[in-house]
């Protein structure tokens, strides 16, 4: 226990360091004081405390920077606990949020959405149709998985390699068709938090922070159900009710946060082995440990692409870069 709350407190303190370094950055140099003068007075309503503070540093802490941090933390916070979720309910250590095909749905959607609005002019909201998408894949892999009245981890995995396949090539022929257009698909692709703005931390907060807490709440069923699904239903757990729910909750998490950030890679298959080797496997502990990992690190990880002197990157691309080897080296080590 003392280890936990050592954990937490030395996250906490990082978070609110991130958050001060990583608004007061960029461009436009702010002091850490003003930072916090202008998010206090904006959360009490209280105008006086941000009295002398000009109006285009107060509209660049909180309009600009401000949502684009929350929206890191809350991303990072749901994909790195979808990655307990599923490695806990498919029983694969290398399962990660993006394992059932649902990152490629959300992608299908925002490439039709993209092209959509190249060719007709008629705008259609990426976030909405990625979200869209992302939930149809995962009914679809959950009817191709399904036999009978349950469903197994393997068929949810061949499922989820089956649709992705079909929507990874609807997304290359709208590549495809986009011609010079295609950049807006590529990059959206690549993972990048740049336009996040208030709407996408008010469609975040409330699906991240629900479906996070719920899966807290109900985590020592993942513990029992890492005994097998025969000991499991001995000790009273309705195994497939379980992997249903623990299936929609980080399906969801994933795909709204996906619609989003687009597909940002490595987050939920690294955070969770490296907490375990600190923490235990213990997912009652390693959930909410793993929530709070992530949100700071993708946050440190979005700042570092910001700021870089040679442009800003997708964030998405450094996590690629940065995750892939750091993982071959784990699991070599660990075996």
């Amino acid at each position: 226990m003392r280890r936990y709350v050592l954990f937490y407190i030395i996250m906490a303190a990082a978070a609110v360091a991130v958050m001060l370094i990583g608004i007061s950055s960029g461009a436009m140099e702010i002091s850490a004081g003003e930072v916090a003068k202008v998010i206090l007075a904006k959360l009490t309503g209280n105008a006086e405390m941000s009295r002398g503070i000009a109006d285009n540093i107060t509209a660049v802490v909180w309009h600009i920077r401000m949502p684009r941090l929350l929206c890191g933390m809350l991303t990072g916070c749901g994909l790195a606990a979808a990655g307990v979720i599923f490695q806990g309910i498919l029983q694969n250590p290398l399962a990660d949020p993006y394992t059932l095909g649902i990152s490629t749905g959300a992608s299908f959607g925002a490439a039709l959405a993209i092209y959509i609005n190249i060719v007709s002019g008629i705008y259609m909201p990426v976030t909405v149709f990625a979200l869209i998408s992302a939930l149809l894949t995962l009914f679809a892999v959950i009817a191709i998985a399904k036999r009978g009245s349950s469903f197994e981890s393997s068929n949810l995995i061949i499922g989820g390699i089956i649709v992705s396949a079909v929507l990874s090539s609807g997304v290359s022929m709208l590549k495809l068709m986009s011609g010079e257009n295609v950049g807006a698909i590529v990059f959206w692709i690549m993972g990048s938090l740049s336009a996040s703005a208030w709407k996408d931390v008010y469609v975040l907060a409330p699906v991240v922070s629900a479906c996070v807490i719920f899966s807290a709440v109900l985590s020592r069923r993942l513990d029992i159900m890492a005994l097998g699904d025969r000991n499991a239903e001995a000790l009273g757990v309705n195994v497939s009710g379980t992997r249903l729910i623990f299936l929609l909750l980080g399906a969801l998490i994933t795909a709204v946060c996906v619609s989003v950030s687009g597909v940002i890679g490595f987050v939920g298959l690294v955070i969770p082995h490296l907490l375990r080797m600190r923490l235990g496997a213990k997912n009652t502990a390693l959930l909410p440990a793993a929530a709070v990992t992530g949100a700071v690190l993708l946050s440190v990880a979005d700042n570092i692409t910001r700021l870089l002197p040679s442009g800003e990157i997708p964030v998405g691309v450094l996590t690629t870069l940065i995750g892939g080897p750091f993982f071959i080296y784990v699991f070599l080590k660990r075996r």
